[in-house]
């Protein structure tokens, strides 16, 4: 389904416990300091998972019922679904997520898995894409460990998905490794800035 479009789709992917969603919002914060924040903004996923403490409806995440969740994928409105960890869970972009905002100029970034990208690419081969990896998988599963949330199992189940992802980190236009999260941001914000990321 093309758009057409002045904006650009940002794709940013990495492992589960790299601290994508802590450097995106740093990025977000940065360019806003930068008087670029009107050009860009974070696209909001949907989920069939339940909401965990403190996250909101239309905030972090569209919390949609399994029934909705697949009647909306069938009717075409995701750009990009997948089903995460092989729990049941399924993740997407909604068409209306991304089509107003890059008909009006402004970019929007996904933060998203490998597989929802492979999705968005093939809509957007033009899109800017960025990986986030860890120093080592050792990091990473300290990481994952330190956030005292995940049983042995769920840690194993997603070091050895992380290991997939960082196989396929080659081919995203860029690799940012998120040795700080102030690196980390200032980094993809000046890899914005070359791919044409302004107030013109």
């Amino acid at each position: 389904m093309p758009v057409s479009e002045s904006g650009k789709l940002v794709v940013i992917s990495g492992p589960s416990g790299v601290g994508k969603s802590t450097v995106v919002r740093g990025v977000l914060k940065q360019l806003a300091q930068e008087q670029l924040g009107g050009r860009i903004r974070l696209s909001i996923s949907a989920t069939t998972r339940s909401p965990r403490p403190g996250e909101q409806q239309g905030n972090d995440y569209y919390f949609l019922s399994e029934q909705e969740f697949s009647s909306r994928r069938q009717a075409g409105e995701f750009l990009e679904s997948v089903e995460v960890f092989g729990r049941g869970h399924w993740y997407g972009t909604l068409w209306d997520e991304v089509r107003p905002s890059l008909r009006a100029g402004i970019w929007v970034i996904l933060e998203i898995d490998v597989d929802g990208a492979q999705g968005v690419l093939r809509h957007f081969p033009e899109a800017v894409t960025i990986f986030i990896r860890p120093e080592s998988l050792d990091v990473l599963q300290s990481r994952l460990r330190s956030r005292g949330t995940e049983s042995e199992e769920s840690i194993r189940g997603r070091l050895a998905v992380a290991g997939r992802e960082l196989g396929l980190a080659e081919q995203y236009d860029h690799i940012v490794v998120n040795i700080t999260v102030d690196e980390a941001v200032n980094t993809i914000c000046k890899i914005l800035r070359s791919r044409g990321l302004s107030n013109d």
